[in-house]
């Protein structure tokens, strides 16, 4: 299981309100979700974002409310990964038992930009920035969660 695409990068403490504002939390639609990701920290987010990108953060991604709305909004606007330096544990949670993979590496958080090219093997754990070179490790997933991820969550792994 691999991810390929380009960085969309932010700091620390990324809250899901952030995410996914608690003004669209009225719908189930997982593409009007989508079309609001990220709009209170990144206006052209929704505009950029292509199929396979990558979010890069730093310290705390995913932190306030325990909303499954925040990894589902991120997952459906085409984000194929989320690498930080740490995340909320809840956000952590909801973000395997939707399909959407995330990886801890401070090193990466720290060394990839906004643009750069990356690739991300969750087999090995290793993270490549193709645009400098430089790679990473972070922890691999283990069999059973890379089983939920590739079937597309928690739900759909056990039907």
């Amino acid at each position: 299981m691999n991810a390929h695409g380009f960085v969309h990068k932010y700091g620390d403490n990324v809250d899901t309100d952030v995410i996914i504002p608690a003004r669209y939390l009225n719908t189930a639609s997982h593409a009007e979700l989508a079309a609001h990701c990220m709009e209170d920290i990144d206006k052209e987010f929704v505009k950029n974002v292509k199929m396979g990108d990558i979010i890069v953060a730093d310290k705390n991604f995913g932190c306030g409310s325990s909303r499954e709305h925040a990894p589902i909004a991120i997952k459906a606007s085409g984000v194929s990964c989320v690498i930080a330096s740490t995340f909320a544990r809840i956000f952590y949670r909801n973000s395997i038992n939707i399909g959407l993979p995330i990886l801890e590496c401070e090193e990466a958080a720290k060394a990839i930009q906004a643009g750069d090219e990356v690739e991300v093997d969750f087999d090995t754990g290793v993270i490549t920035d193709v645009t400098t070179g430089k790679s990473f490790k972070a922890q691999p997933f283990p069999p059973f969660i890379q089983n939920i991820i590739e079937k597309g969550g928690l739900l759909k792994s056990i039907l």
